[in-house]
């Protein structure tokens, strides 16, 4: 548990031993259960405390909309929203979070640009008493931190590689030319959708029903840094140009939304007939692609229910109680900590309707562009 000491004798002598035996209640949480990772500042925190969000950027849908739904959501519990995002600079987000150390926040939620690089500041949080939540992405190489809320990412992962089989499949008999991309290699969950994805295209790779023609099947070498868009627009081009002067590509591994069209727009002003491209996030403009048959997939990851559960722990933490067992755990390099895992879905045209059908603004978009 997370406490300060009293300045006499007899209690530092008790919290040492504490410490000792649990480590803040992360030290030596070695144990692959779920519930032996996390805790709550031992009193809670004012019920009108500031809580700080440090957010990645805002360059994607998904981000904006967390920076929104954070400030609305926060402040509709009566906390203090202190919600920043840093531009993909690591140094900048380093930077916020101590700012949000030192205007006194109680809760910390961090969507890490770097996983990696945050031990220092985030044991600065630590030491004050602050609880730590992960947002979306995984927190690396720490026992600073209490647990992390974010979609299945090995699920996630899955689910993009089986829509994509699921699209060429209607296309009729292979073998299917394919290329694959994925995501910035500092997020750690980047890999992780790779490592799913693969997990259900490399059988289909090994038996040639799948044909990866430019034979870039590592995620090193699909990876586009920093989840740049026109960064994979011109790996696009190249592959293109390189390996499909006299071959149709069939299908194409997305990771995200933002991607898939850099890819669509790629292969159409290539010449090429559209490829059948997955995709996630769910954003407005894929869309609006899927209801008019450019882009195949996407997966929802409904930033509202990240959103959620991430002030719902919070909510739990200020009232002084421990936060609850995670649906899962990862070791992080430190300590395995509790994951709070929501389920994504997979969304083709066949179910635009059904899955945003209490979604006043995606329903619009599909009516218009179906």
């Amino acid at each position: 548990m997370k406490f300060k000491a009293a300045p006499v004798v007899a209690s530092l002598i008790v919290a040492a031993l504490s410490l000792t035996a649990c480590g803040s209640g992360r030290e030596g949480t070695s144990s692959t259960d779920p519930s032996s990772n996390g805790s709550a500042p031992a009193a809670g925190f004012a019920a009108d405390a500031t809580i700080g969000v440090a957010l990645p950027w805002l360059g994607t849908q998904n981000w904006k909309e967390a920076e929104t739904m954070f400030k609305a959501e926060l402040t509709e519990a009566g906390f203090k929203p202190l919600v920043q995002a840093a531009d993909n600079k690591v140094p900048q987000q380093q930077q916020q979070i101590e700012a949000m150390i030192e205007q006194g926040a109680k809760a910390i939620v961090v969507g890490p640009i770097d996983g990696t690089q945050l031990s220092s500041v985030l044991e600065t949080a630590d030491a004050a008493g602050v609880l730590i939540l992960g947002y979306d992405r995984l927190i690396e190489n720490t026992a600073a931190v209490d647990g992390v809320v974010q979609f299945g990412s090995i699920r996630t992962g899955e689910l993009q590689g089986q829509a994509l089989l699921d699209g060429l499949a209607a296309k009729g008999e292979g073998p299917y030319n394919i290329e694959l991309f994925a995501g910035g290699p500092a997020d750690p969950n980047a890999p992780k959708f790779f490592e799913g994805a693969m997990k259900v295209l490399q059988p289909k790779i090994d038996d040639g029903t799948l044909v990866v023609v430019s034979g870039q099947t590592d995620f090193t070498q699909a990876a586009t840094q920093d989840w740049d868009n026109s960064k994979a627009q011109a790996r696009m081009d190249s592959l293109l140009s390189g390996f499909y002067a006299d071959k149709q590509i069939d299908g194409v591994l997305s990771p995200n939304d933002g991607i898939a069209r850099a890819i669509i727009t790629s292969a159409e002003q290539s010449g090429q007939n559209l490829p059948v491209v997955s995709g996630l996030d769910a954003e407005n403009e894929s869309i609006a692609w899927i209801a008019q048959g450019r882009q195949y997939s996407t997966v929802a990851k409904p930033t509202q229910d990240l959103v959620a559960k991430t002030v719902e722990l919070i909510k739990i933490a200020q009232s002084g109680k421990a936060l609850p067992a995670g649906d899962d755990s990862e070791n992080n390099g430190a300590v395995d900590v509790a994951i709070f895992q929501l389920d994504p879905v997979v969304v083709t045209q066949a179910n635009l309707k059904e899955v945003f059908a209490n979604d006043a603004e995606r329903m619009a978009l599909i009516e218009q562009n179906s």
